[in-house]
């Protein structure tokens, strides 16, 4: 996708490194970054440099190569690996996409050992994108549907940001978006801003303006009400993880939006490619959900009078914070899933037939 009229994929490998677009200082400043180091990737997903599951499993599959170039003993690669899978606990995709690479390497000679790995991690990203473009292609139908009844402007939800920037290319709720747009029919955009790190504000308006795409940013709880005046006609949300059981887990808040989809008969899909899919975990309880730096609420950043960007603090200094990053929503309120091999319900025996 584009920025400044010119075409970006959110991570690559380029002379020995790994760069990346540094997602902390969008909108405000557009900078590529390097990893040079296994442990630059593990910070670049703790510190949210990268963000969005898709992404963070393309982060992780490079910071196994960057490993292999650092020492391509066992045991360093393994040890790599286990602290690449603890550097955020709740998006599946990271744990899947080093369990992958360490599949791929085992048993490999030193000699070609970072070709294999380089070539892994790119068949994860160009897997990434293909997956994402056929879950835009697929989710098109829908917004079509609405289009042809409606015979005006399509107006969607989104919560957080599952944009490009959360994956390699495309995304997975702005895929259909895209496509749409593309094909000519009208859409907008209501952006939650999506607290505390306004992923919504800062990623998804900014890839929406970039590809000239009508939107909106409203506050989280805004919602509900555009839903009971029928300014809604749709909310698509991405996932970190979703179970075999149908059970989404993404950005805090997404529940809240799916509970006010459901009172006011608003479809409400989540779109993601197979490799979000967590197949072992049955219980939503189980699913571990990160609880980051207080720091993240209780203050917030953006750009001054004179242009510099600064971090302020507005709670009260002696207040308690809880920042949970995601939560749960059953399945029973999703009305379905929006993947590369087509549409499905939220449950157990669709996810099964759709992936045999």
């Amino acid at each position: 996708m584009r920025i400044e009229g010119k075409e970006y994929r959110t991570i690559w490998y380029e002379d020995n490194v790994v760069k990346i677009i540094d997602q902390t200082k969008l909108p405000h400043q557009f900078i590529i970054k390097d990893l040079k180091t296994v442990k630059d990737a593990i910070n670049a997903i703790k510190i949210m440099e990268v963000r969005g599951a898709p992404l963070i499993g393309a982060t992780a599959a490079y910071g196994m190569v960057l490993a292999v170039q650092e020492n391509n003993s066992s045991e360093f690669i393994k040890k790599s690996g286990e602290e690449l899978i603890k550097s955020r606990p709740t998006a599946i995709n990271l744990k899947w996409a080093v369990d992958r690479m360490m599949k791929k390497l085992s048993g490999i000679n030193s000699d070609q050992i970072l070709n294999v790995a380089l070539t892994e991690a790119k068949e994860i990203c160009d897997e990434d994108e293909k997956f994402c473009k056929n879950i835009g292609i697929n989710g098109l139908k829908i917004i079509e549907e609405i289009y042809n009844k409606k015979k005006d402007t399509v107006n969607i939800l989104t919560h957080c940001n599952a944009g490009w920037l959360a994956t390699i290319n495309w995304g997975t709720a702005t895929s259909p978006i895209y496509h749409a747009h593309k094909k000519g029919i009208p859409v907008h955009v209501w952006v939650d801003e999506t607290r505390p790190r306004n992923q919504g504000a800062n990623l998804t308006s900014y890839e929406l303006n970039e590809e000239e795409i009508p939107n909106t940013i409203i506050a989280d709880n805004t919602g509900g009400i555009l839903m009971q005046r029928n300014e809604i006609d749709i909310c698509m949300v991405g996932t970190d993880r979703t179970l075999s059981t149908g059970d989404v887990c993404n950005k805090i808040g997404t529940y809240l939006k799916a509970l006010a989809a459901h009172d006011n008969n608003v479809p409400f899909y989540v779109a993601l490619p197979s490799s979000t899919i967590d197949w072992d975990i049955k219980d939503f309880k189980d699913i571990p959900i990160e609880e980051r730096d207080p720091e993240e609420l209780s203050h917030i950043v953006g750009l001054d009078e004179n242009n510099d960007l600064k971090k302020i603090l507005i709670y009260p200094k002696q207040s308690k914070v809880l920042n949970l990053a995601f939560d749960v929503t059953p399945a029973k309120y999703v009305t379905g899933l929006i993947t590369e091999k087509g549409i499905c319900k939220a449950s157990p025996d669709a996810l099964k037939k759709i992936f045999r």
